[in-house]
């Protein structure tokens, strides 16, 4: 199985011009421009189609991110990969450098700022955008589906994805919490990095629109559990939320059960958001 994902991963990266584009992506931070490099996933087909943007972890943009905007393009998606940290100079920050609630706060305009990229674009139905986060990404996009948004003019998001989110990011938001937006859930049960405990916490403060949220947690998986091929092994130098003082050590590695599960989940989950 994994040998057949990477041979559709290669088949995605060798497509047309047309189905990968390197784009820059306009955000605002401290009084100044940054553009943030950012890869465009696009469907063969004309008219304008629903548009996924997603957002990495703590170690950048990855063959994950990669491989699931591919998958996107497959179902007929636009995907939009934004790189966070080229343009500010940061490439891995899992350990020493690991992200401040600050950083994560000012992290979430460049969600506000992607959706607004997509919903210019002709080719993209601005009604129909969903912003997805990979573990530090995933905790973002929380603040995000938690909180209003920056600018009004941004377009509204249909949905948000988060897969093992940084949860605790969620502290400094209050007791009660709200959610606009359908949103999904995606953990290991063994995240001992971004732990399912840490979320549901989160989950059980929302006092507004708890119908909302959906939640999947899958049997046997850790952290990355999309990283296939990675074995999984421990991360002693990584900073870590979820234990006393952020700090250290983490499970990293693929399970590629949860992986399919996950796949299955979002497929479903899009197609019931986008129907709407």
């Amino acid at each position: 199985m994994i040998a057949r994902v990477l041979v559709l991963l290669a088949l995605f990266c060798t497509a047309p011009a047309l189905a990968q584009q390197n784009v820059r992506v306009r955000v605002e931070q401290g009084g100044r421009t940054v553009q943030l490099a950012a890869q465009l996933f696009r469907p063969a087909g004309t008219g304008a189609v629903p548009a996924v943007a997603i957002f990495h972890g703590c170690g950048g943009p990855g063959q994950n991110t990669a491989r699931m905007a591919g998958l996107l393009m497959s179902w007929g998606y636009v995907a939009l990969v934004v790189d966070s940290f080229s343009a500010r100079g940061l490439k891995d920050v899992c350990g020493k450098n690991w992200p401040t609630q600050a950083d994560a706060e000012a992290r979430a305009h460049d969600i506000d700022a992607a959706l607004a990229w997509l919903g210019k674009q002709s080719f993209v139905d601005p009604r129909r955008l969903v912003f997805m986060g990979y573990s530090y990404g995933g905790g973002v996009a929380m603040l995000r589906a938690l909180s209003p948004r920056l600018d009004d003019r941004s377009p509204t998001a249909r949905a948000a994805i988060l897969l093992y989110p940084d949860c605790a990011l969620a502290d400094a938001l209050g007791r009660k919490l709200a959610v606009r937006q359908p949103t999904l859930f995606a953990m290991g049960a063994l995240d001992d990095w971004t732990p399912v405990s840490q979320c549901q916490v989160v989950i059980d403060r929302v006092v507004q629109g708890r119908d909302l949220v959906e939640t999947r947690v899958y049997d046997g998986a850790h952290h990355s559990f999309d990283a296939l091929g990675l074995p999984v092994r421990y991360l002693s130098g990584v900073g870590n939320r979820s234990k006393p003082g952020g700090c250290c050590g983490a499970h990293y590695g693929a399970n590629e059960a949860a992986w399919k599960a996950f796949v299955a989940d979002v497929k479903t989950f899009l197609a019931k958001v986008f129907a709407t």
